[in-house]
């Protein structure tokens, strides 16, 4: 059974996704777009302050960062 999904906000899955390899590309508004140049990954992240990441954005995240749900909780440990 796979783990229980993280609740995050912005600042903290940006955190993880940078120990990721991930880097911050540039800004539009509330969007932040980053970068893994290993691989050309890039994933699309909302930064709206006081808020959580919705799950399902949560998981379209991960997916295009091609990232786990239990590698996800390792980078935020």
């Amino acid at each position: 059974m796979s783990p229980k999904m993280p609740v995050v906000n912005g600042s903290e899955l940006v955190r993880a996704l940078k120990k990721a390899g991930f880097v911050e590309r540039r800004q539009k508004g509330s969007h932040l777009h980053m970068f893994r140049e290993s691989d050309k990954r890039r994933v699309t992240i909302p930064i709206h302050a006081g808020r959580n990441i919705p799950i399902g954005t949560l998981k379209a995240i991960l997916k295009d960062a091609d990232l786990t749900t239990d590698q996800m909780l390792e980078l935020l440990a």
